[in-house]
């Protein structure tokens, strides 16, 4: 097969395929979205070798279904996400939450858990684990642990490596570039990656957030879950907002998007502001 492959998508392999995708992460695709997905599986088609897209709804019903079931769910998920993406949330971690709880980590020992539930390519993350190595830079006696997961293996892949595009949109404060991060030279030129001692920080898994165990530690102290709501119908919502909830350590603190609420869904949340809740 090659560039032009004309293969249409019918109605039923749509049908079929946004069905899987729902069963196995509850992304739910619209029935608008019948040309995106065409074309996101279009290069995927092209590396199996196959030439319809019913030769490929036959894959996922074969025995190799649940390894090709997890490569179109990847394929799927939307990935946009930056350094410091919605800072107020990172001002609020600094200002509320980490002062709330450090007299309680002081008192029980224990490490500030805190997990990036929607890493995708590792910007979250190595935003939270900077704020968090220059936050304890001056509380030196408490440790901390970071826990990063996405649904993507190609998402996780690109975070564990840490090489980034010195975006001057997205500029990171020159010290902090200077203090966390390795310039790129010859090949890499115009690249960062994040340094080694704050890679190891942060422990990347694939974790799909309707399974029905998280292989984080309970008793979160701080769980980052935003922009990933927003692909989910109410009930897939309220399914997650509880099972987060019960990971939350007491006096925890759960953060979701902005664009994001929890409008409609029964918890026992406090409200601290907008898309930050603290679990009693």
């Amino acid at each position: 097969m090659h560039a032009s492959f004309t293969a249409k998508l019918s109605a039923e392999a749509y049908r079929m395929l946004v069905d899987l995708v729902y069963q196995h992460s509850h992304i739910r695709i619209g029935p608008d979205k019948q040309p995106m997905l065409a074309n996101r599986l279009r290069k995927r088609l092209r590396v199996l070798g196959l030439v319809s897209y019913d030769d490929y709804c036959a894959v996922l019903r074969s025995a190799q279904g649940p390894d090709e079931i997890e490569q179109l769910v990847d394929l799927i998920s939307t990935n946009h996400t930056r350094f410091f993406r919605e800072p107020e949330h990172f001002t609020t971690l600094t200002g509320r939450m980490l002062p709330d709880l450090l007299p309680r980590l002081a008192v029980e020992g224990s490490p500030l858990r805190v997990w990036s539930a929607a890493a995708s390519s590792g910007e979250e993350p190595y935003s939270l684990a900077i704020v968090l190595a220059e936050f304890f830079r001056e509380h030196p006696a408490v440790d901390w642990r970071l826990e990063a997961s996405d649904i993507s293996h190609r998402m996780l892949a690109e975070a564990e490596r840490g090489v980034y595009p010195l975006d001057p949109q997205h500029a990171l404060p020159p010290e902090l570039l200077k203090r966390y991060f390795q310039r790129g030279v010859g090949a890499q030129d115009g690249t960062c990656r994040v340094k080694a001692e704050l890679r190891k920080r942060v422990r990347f898994q694939r974790i799909n957030l309707f399974q029905a165990e998280y292989p984080v530690p309970r008793d979160q102290h701080v769980i980052f879950c935003r922009n990933v709501m927003i692909y989910f119908d109410p009930a897939s919502r309220a399914t997650l907002v509880h099972k987060l909830t019960r990971q939350l350590a007491s006096g925890g603190f759960l953060v979701i998007g902005h664009s994001e609420s929890l409008m409609g869904i029964r918890h026992d949340l406090e409200s601290v502001r907008q898309s930050v809740f603290r679990k009693p």
